[in-house]
């Protein structure tokens, strides 16, 4: 492997124009929690039972590069076929409904961890969920406009919940931890 060292003095290159921005930059940090979301995601679709379920995260992972991009290419300069479209948030909610049909949710707070694939299922939706704030972020800065691109990354968080408990209710035939009123008090020190 070669290095470029053009990292090195805490700068990074931007797709399309090649401005250099500081690591710090917000679009950076977003990309940042992005990549992390792909690779959760990888790590629970290796957890997986589930053809399905391995399937639905291998086509997260696929439309999370078409949001990086986005991302990563400011202004006018983007393709669309780098832009999120409503058809994708469509394909999302299609397939919470279809996942909705064979797991009956609980309309009460559920504790991860019921399986290993699920836990890491859900410990990719949180991550999911710090980059769609990176991306509303953008958006309330004026840096992005693209009202599907969050709208996709509200709905994967959605899908990837539906897919912990699928995995856990359909896959593995768990039942789902469902959280309680605390048995003791909890005070607070000082």
């Amino acid at each position: 492997m070669k290095f470029s060292g053009k990292g090195d003095a805490g700068y990074t290159g931007l797709l399309g124009g090649g401005e250099r921005v500081p690591k710090y930059n917000l679009r950076i940090e977003a990309l940042g929690d992005l990549d992390e979301a792909s690779s959760a995601l990888g790590v629970a679709r290796a957890a997986s039972q589930s053809q399905a379920v391995r399937d639905a995260i291998y086509a997260a992972q696929q439309q999370l590069y078409t949001l990086m991009a986005e991302v990563a290419m400011p202004g006018e300069e983007l393709d669309a076929k780098y832009k999120v479209t409503a058809a994708q948030v469509d394909a999302v909610e299609a397939l919470i409904d279809k996942l909705q049909e064979e797991v009956k949710l609980p309309n009460k707070f559920i504790i991860p961890g019921e399986t290993l694939a699920s836990a890491h299922l859900d410990l990719a939706r949180t991550v999911v969920r710090r980059a769609e704030r990176s991306a509303v972020r953008l958006a309330h800065e004026g840096l992005l406009d693209n009202e599907h691109l969050l709208a996709y990354l509200n709905r994967l968080s959605s899908l990837i919940f539906v897919l912990a408990r699928y995995e856990e209710a359909v896959v593995e035939h768990h039942g789902f931890a469902i959280a309680a009123a605390p048995a003791v008090e909890l005070k607070a020190e000082g």
